[in-house]
């Protein structure tokens, strides 16, 4: 049996199947692993309770039971749900959209499948397009979605050192070329893996380079504003005609309904629309229809104030301290937690890679992410590449202490 290039591409291993993998299993064959290496939402009870009242309330309804089950949406999505996130955002932003900006999708990976081969690529004229990352480290999931190779070109970033152990990444402006190969810019804000929130100046640099050259800004915002709000720092959201921002269901925790939200110009919604339906036929109905309530009364912004993101903020919080006591004098650093729920390391002159490190604690049942998986489009062998790590501290207080426990015997054997 013979692959196409296709087969053979999507086949292949990749960081994104590792982390699913290792996620999956962790998850469900009940083994003692310490799992602080997917980005699953912890199970907040608050939420869940909110969760299940809405599922009673559908279930209690044979109309609403039957939208959820057993009717066809449109490509464009439930179309209740489409019209009142669309009012939703208005209302809080006054952003001059309608329903026709507003299109959802099987969760947001495959919005950005989607919308990634939409641009980048191979054209009809015979150019070759690319998605440029104005900075890397960036989210690992996008690393594999283009259909054809050299799909990303990326920025090394400034680091700022802002005292011993805490560093941030900033834009490198200076460095950052945009040229006739480029068919999109794409951030994530906060961004996945390291909690960086890109500054307000720095959304506004990016979104003047691409009205300048005519190309859409895609932001992830599946951590950010409106919801589920994971941003511990001051952050205005953004969205114009140029802007394509991309949400999620999944950080409310709801990671198994599998919705995306895209919000962008009617010619992108349309043609998002069409791909769906070639794809999908339809986008499923079980999230839109779980929270078309919180959006239309406007409690989901209590919940993620009030609810969600405090209790990952004290999760951060603790995670930092376990670290600064557990660490020590060994050359680490962490990057400014501002946001999501993921802390990254990074040990200086780390004696072995990171995916040895890696291996090692999974070794000891402990799960982390190598952060060599995160720099899509930088080929070269930038030492940075293989010094970091990503953990999630998402999990009970308990199980994050035993983690980087764990994780610290480990560094400090390769110091010494």
């Amino acid at each position: 049996m013979k692959l196409s290039a296709f087969g053979e591409k999507f086949t292949s291993h990749s960081g994104i199947l590792s982390l699913m993998d290792d996620l999956g299993n962790a998850l469900a064959d009940g083994e003692d692993k310490v799992m602080m290496g997917g980005g699953n939402p912890a199970h907040i009870p608050e939420m869940d309770a909110v969760y299940r009242q809405r599922l009673r309330d559908i279930l209690d309804s044979q109309s609403e039971f039957t939208r959820l089950v057993g009717t066809y949406d449109p490509p464009q999505g439930e179309k209740r749900f489409v019209r009142e996130m669309a009012a939703y955002l208005k209302r809080q932003f006054g952003w001059s959209l309608t329903e026709r900006n507003i299109a959802l999708t099987n969760g947001s990976q495959a919005a950005f499948f989607m919308l990634f081969n939409m641009f980048a690529g191979s054209h009809l004229d015979g150019s070759h397009k690319r998605i440029q990352l104005p900075m890397a480290p960036e989210y690992i999931g996008y690393v594999d979605c283009g259909l054809s190779q050299d799909f990303f070109v990326a920025n090394k970033p400034d680091i700022e050192h802002l005292d011993q152990h805490l560093f941030k990444y900033r834009v490198n402006f200076q460095d950052l070329v945009i040229d006739d190969s480029v068919a999109a810019l794409c951030v994530s804000r906060p961004t996945n893996p390291t909690g960086n929130v890109l500054t307000d100046e720095e959304m506004a640099r990016l979104d003047s380079l691409a009205c300048q050259h005519d190309i859409p800004l895609i932001v992830d915002g599946a951590y950010g504003i409106p919801f589920p709000r994971l941003i511990f720092t001051e952050a205005t959201p953004h969205w114009n005609e140029h802007t394509i921002l991309c949400l999620s269901l999944s950080k409310l925790g709801l990671p198994a309904v599998r919705t995306g939200i895209v919000v962008a110009c009617e010619s992108v919604i349309r043609s998002l629309s069409g791909i769906n339906a070639i794809m999908n036929l339809a986008p499923n109905s079980i999230g839109s229809l779980l929270t078309l309530e919180m959006i239309r009364d406007d409690s989901i912004n209590g919940l993620c104030d009030q609810v969600i993101r405090p209790y990952y903020e004290n999760r951060a919080r603790f995670a930092l301290n376990c670290l600064k006591r557990k660490l020590g004098d060994v050359p680490w650093r962490v990057h400014k937690s501002e946001g999501a729920m993921f802390l990254w390391l990074w040990f200086e002159n780390l004696p072995i890679s990171s995916l040895e490190l890696y291996e090692r604690l999974k070794a000891r049942n402990v799960l982390m992410v190598s952060g060599h998986y995160f720099f899509p489009g930088i080929d070269d062998d930038w030492p940075h590449k293989h010094e970091c790590l990503r953990l999630t501290f998402t999990r009970d207080q308990q199980t994050v202490e035993e983690g980087l426990t764990i994780l610290a015997e480990e560094v400090h054997r390769l110091y010494r």
